[in-house]
């Protein structure tokens, strides 16, 4: 399987969660094995930054990452567009200290990166293969993790709540199925809480344009959920999202309880500390193709409208 960039730049506006103010985005192709690679911009120049497990440096409400100089926060959801299209190299340049919080799912950021399309690229990819069975567990919260020849999710949660209770989505994440089955999932709070953040100065940013908020009983969205278990596919999406984190793609199968950011880069911190048990580079083999085959197409998703710059 060949490593892939996308083909040409594009770029987008939009809201930062926490500060409530307009940050810019942009997107170039980036050469083969640079991975994901964020340029922070500020007044003072542009620092770079790759993530990984040990650069995140806050998990409250949101991931962020930092390097000890600049630090940028809400990266999961395009983190997580990323990773589930099967996009193994990209600049990603954000002027501000967040990326746009957009509607609260990874849906416009999957239609930025199909109007930038595919691009496949000569050397082949390489992958971090779970070696055998791993569970890390805090509180009754759990990540398992075993061999597996893709990269499978089954998810489950549970909330104190009539509309939401045991929730679970079991997943072959695919450029497709992520597009088609969790892309559009929004990030959901309470009414209690979005009013104690908002009285605090935090996530200034957050609306009923960018989450779905629930009061006791349901759902204050006019507009409803975009899927019967909205809650517990976002918080696939933030899985898919915080494990990119690890640098290079993951291949295994996650079964995941009631895990939130924290959690998530704890278990990933467990597998860095202990790759030599539980991990492998691999370098997945090029596929075999004749003169006249077709040339790669772009990965077909989600159709939305982000806010373009």
């Amino acid at each position: 399987m060949h490593q892939t960039t996308i083909k040409n730049t594009v770029r987008c506006t939009g809201i930062g969660l926490h500060g409530g103010k307009q940050v810019e985005l942009v997107l170039r192709p980036a050469p083969e094995d640079t991975g994901i690679l964020f340029a922070l911009r500020s007044g003072s120049g542009t620092s770079f930054l790759s993530p990984k497990p040990r650069l995140v440096v806050d998990t409250g409400l949101a991931t962020s990452l930092g390097n000890g100089h600049d630090h940028v926060a809400t990266v999961e959801h395009l983190l997580a567009a990323v990773r589930g299209l099967g996009i193994d190299n990209i600049r990603i340049e954000v002027q501000g200290r967040e990326l746009p919080i957009m509607d609260g799912s990874a849906a416009s950021f999957v239609y930025l990166l199909n109007q930038a399309g595919l691009r496949r690229q000569s050397k082949p990819r390489k992958v971090l293969a779970i070696t055998k069975p791993v569970t890390f567990e805090r509180d009754g919260k759990f990540v398992k993790a075993t061999p597996h020849n893709g990269f499978l999710v089954d998810y489950t949660i549970q909330f104190a709540h009539p509309l939401i209770g045991r929730q679970n989505v079991s997943l072959e994440v695919t450029p497709d199925a992520f597009a088609s089955e969790i892309s559009k999932a929004r990030t959901f709070g309470f009414l209690r809480e979005v009013e104690y953040l908002h009285a605090n100065g935090l996530a200034l940013g957050g609306t009923l344009d960018n989450a779905v908020v629930l009061d006791e009983f349901g759902v204050l969205n006019t507009d409803g959920l975009r899927y019967p278990d909205e809650f517990v596919r976002h918080k696939l999406l933030d899985f898919v999202g915080d494990m990119a984190i690890m640098g290079l793609p993951l291949q295994g199968r996650f079964e995941v309880f009631a895990s939130g950011h924290a959690l998530n880069n704890s278990f990933l911190r467990h597998l860095e500390d202990n790759a030599s048990e539980y991990l492998e580079q691999r370098v997945l083999p090029l596929p075999v193709e004749s003169p006249a085959a077709a040339p790669a197409q772009p990965v077909r998703g989600l159709r939305g409208q982000p806010a373009l710059a």
